[in-house]
């Protein structure tokens, strides 16, 4: 299969070069970061899209997927398939999917859940929201790059379920993280923390499979001093995302609104940008009650 592939970096670096391992023809196109190896280069995006089969944008918010579609869309063939794997707001998501289809082609919203562990490893999660036939044509790429896709509903429904996903994992990462500082004070060693806690009722993705105390569990950014697999200034953009999509829904998340301004707090006023969103334990373990 041909395909463009526009936005390059963490992920998207990753996500082109199995695709094109796998035997696709894979053309790339971003501004800052280099090709992957595999990845034939494109001068610009609307070149990346030309003749392509499937067009897939990995890009960092709704202005610049709405701004990248508008380029590529017009170079797009009839009949071809824009599969967006960004993280965006639902409203961006449903606009550019609806240009798409004015314009005779296929769109799908897919943002992955993953890291780019999971995109290096072709383990990501996709959640996809379009047609059934948009989704038998990314089906496949796909299977390639990740290990899970639910086709969630209609265009911006993925967007909606990763928006989702990510309250519950900040949300849940917070609570996992205070309850280990607040075992440290009351003297309870974290490896029984973890024994217990990872088998009964508090057990959660953020301490079964991403443990934010180094040493315990399985090996996480905590062993790798705060690294960032998923970055806490990701997790803050996700969540503002959650908080937007609320408003307009109506919806009460109040633990939604706290874990967005704990995460703001911790990545614009203290020491978390560029840190691990797991790095949240070491910020709970060096403040009080009140502090």
């Amino acid at each position: 299969m041909k395909i463009g592939f526009i936005g390059l970096g963490n992920m998207g670096g990753h996500m082109a070069r199995n695709l094109a391992a796998a035997g696709h023809e894979v053309t790339g196109f971003d501004p800052v970061a280099p090709c992957p190896e595999g990845v034939a280069t494109a001068p610009d995006a609307p070149a990346a899209a030309q003749s392509a089969e499937v067009v897939i944008t990995m890009l960092p918010d709704g202005a610049i997927l709405s701004r990248v579609a508008e380029e590529v869309i017009p170079a797009m063939e009839k009949g071809a398939l824009l599969l967006d794997c960004s993280t965006v707001d639902v409203a961006s998501a449903r606009a550019v999917a609806e240009k798409a289809r004015a314009a005779g082609l296929l769109a799908v919203d897919a943002p992955v859940s993953g890291g780019t562990g999971g995109a290096d490893a072709g383990t990501l999660t996709f959640m996809a929201g379009g047609s059934d036939e948009g989704f038998a044509i990314a089906r496949p790429l796909f299977d390639i790059m990740g290990q899970k896709a639910v086709h969630c509903g209609e265009s911006g429904a993925g967007q909606a379920a990763k928006i989702c996903n990510n309250m519950i994992l900040g949300i849940t990462m917070i609570g996992t993280c205070e309850a280990f500082a607040l075992a440290d004070k009351l003297g309870l060693d974290r490896q029984k923390m973890f024994d217990v806690v990872s088998t009964s009722s508090g057990s959660s993705w953020s301490m079964n499979t991403y443990c934010p105390a180094p040493g315990v569990g399985p090996v996480s950014p905590a062993d790798n001093d705060y690294q960032p697999g998923f970055a806490a200034e990701l997790m803050l953009k996700d969540l503002r995302l959650s908080q937007q999509a609320a408003e307009l829904a109506d919806a009460d998340t109040p633990l939604g609104q706290a874990a967005t301004a704990l995460y703001q707090r911790f990545v614009e006023d203290e020491d978390g940008r560029g840190r691990d969103f797991s790095a949240m334990l070491p910020r709970f373990e060096e403040r009080g009650r009140d502090s």
